[in-house]
């Protein structure tokens, strides 16, 4: 399974900045030049910073899956979902073609910067908070709950009594008595 993550890391990513208004360019038989190229993921650089105690650990399947319950399908966002130019307004190709480029490495470097910047203490603060819940809920809450519980088994089983001798017969009747009528709709 980690081979596979590796391979599918391992591609290249190409984006072309070429102007598709250019015909000049094609009619040579050479392919448009590519002014930004993705580098592939090398495997010995990986191999480099992990120790054996990474190998062997749990987390290591998560660093390839970041998000797999989807919590954050949302924000999948594209160039094409935020700008858009329609038929009777249009910019030059070669200014949209630099704005994707741009709106997409910007995206990712800030969102990486801020990562940077945040991630920890967010980390640490999110930990905390659920340490405190959690210790909160095991300590407090549910020993509260389960003495509250412990408590109150006679108005358990005297709910349970008043529904099954008032509530259920006044619910039969009356599901009886409304069973008999029908609605016919017709037009005039």
């Amino acid at each position: 399974m980690g081979t596979m993550m590796k391979d599918e890391d391992s591609e290249e990513v190409e984006i072309d900045l070429a102007d598709s208004s250019d015909p000049e360019e094609y009619d040579n038989g050479n392919e448009p030049q590519t002014l930004w190229r993705a580098p592939p993921a090398l495997e010995e650089e990986e191999n480099i910073h992990t120790s054996t105690l990474v190998e062997i650990s749990d987390t290591k399947p998560l660093i390839n899956v970041r998000d797999p319950r989807g919590i954050n399908e949302c924000l999948k966002v594209a160039f094409e979902d935020v700008i858009a130019e329609p038929v009777s307004v249009r910019s030059g190709d070669r200014v949209w073609i630099w704005s994707n480029a741009l709106f997409e490495v910007s995206r990712v470097w800030i969102y990486r910067i801020v990562t940077v910047l945040l991630a920890i203490p967010v980390s640490i603060l999110s930990g905390l908070l659920f340490a405190i819940l959690s210790c909160l809920h095991i300590w407090m809450v549910s020993p509260f709950i389960q003495c509250i519980s412990f408590g109150t088994r006679w108005l358990q089983g005297l709910w349970s009594v008043v529904l099954g001798i008032i509530v259920r017969p006044f619910c039969k009747s009356a599901g009886r008595c409304c069973g008999g009528f029908s609605i016919h709709l017709a037009k005039e």
